[in-house]
């Protein structure tokens, strides 16, 4: 997961959906020649690896649920919140972003969080609006039973976006998953090492079995915000965990941008 995906990997005429999203995941996938793999992420970032489960669950090992939900609320404000950043692009959700975002607003005042805005406010607004028409139509809460592969939820008591109920009934509706609560706003920068040993320690333990050839180090990389991007959501730290095919592809270059 890169975070850097060109926009127009998305539809622009408000039909984006989460579908598309997990597309672009398992494209990047096979490029790489990823059989199975952990994945964790953020928000939208972990909708769309939820989606991912249900739709495909040979494919994810093991998931780590961030600060996100099975349903964003009703589709009106994602609708308009898009129809904002197509008309007057992201200047007017980056005021608004610090009280959303962190869950101490002095967050916004120290280095990480100006960048964060930063990224935010250079965004292409066409990849930032598909990104809310998505979440205007996404509601995992029938499939959520049909999640089968282990999985850490990971909520805030100090998310004001998607508050502590959102991260209980993700655990309580996954046969197969552990809540965890920790004292972080909706992007979890509060306590990154807490969050981040609690995601490896979980994806650690849940990765595939070898079954060719040497095991290699596993890929870890961090996206940005979900919305910054484009196809594969923005503020999501995704850690992605893989073994590689026995039939790995040789044409694919080795850090291929879907």
């Amino acid at each position: 997961m890169h975070g850097g995906s060109l926009a127009d990997l998305l539809p622009h005429d408000g039909t984006a959906s989460l579908a598309a999203l997990a597309t672009q995941v398992l494209r990047l996938t096979d490029a790489q020649g990823w059989e199975s793999f952990a994945y964790a992420g953020i928000s939208l970032g972990g909708a769309v690896e939820a989606h991912l489960t249900v739709h495909h669950p040979e494919r994810v090992a093991s998931l780590g649920l961030v600060c996100s939900s099975t349903h964003f609320g009703p589709s009106e404000p994602w609708q308009e919140r898009a129809a904002l950043v197509r008309r007057d692009g992201a200047g007017p959700v980056v005021v608004t972003s610090p009280g959303r975002w962190f869950g101490d607003p002095k967050t916004a005042e120290t280095p990480l969080g100006p960048a964060l805005l930063r990224d935010l406010a250079e965004i292409d607004p066409v990849g930032y609006a598909a990104c809310w028409d998505a979440l205007a139509v996404y509601d995992l809460r029938p499939g959520l039973p049909r999640i089968t592969a282990p999985t850490l939820v990971v909520g805030g008591s100090l998310d004001t976006a998607t508050p502590l109920e959102h991260a209980r009934e993700l655990a309580d509706g996954i046969a197969d998953a552990t809540l965890e609560a920790c004292a972080i706003g909706h992007l979890a920068v509060e306590q990154p090492e807490a969050v981040g040993a609690a995601l490896s320690t979980h994806l650690r333990g849940r990765l595939p079995a070898r079954t060719h050839g040497p095991r290699h180090a596993p890929g870890i990389a961090f996206c940005r915000y979900p919305e910054r991007a484009a196809a594969l959501n923005g503020a999501q730290i995704g850690q992605l965990r893989h073994r590689r095919s026995a039939t790995t592809r040789t044409n694919s270059p080795p850090h291929s941008r879907i």
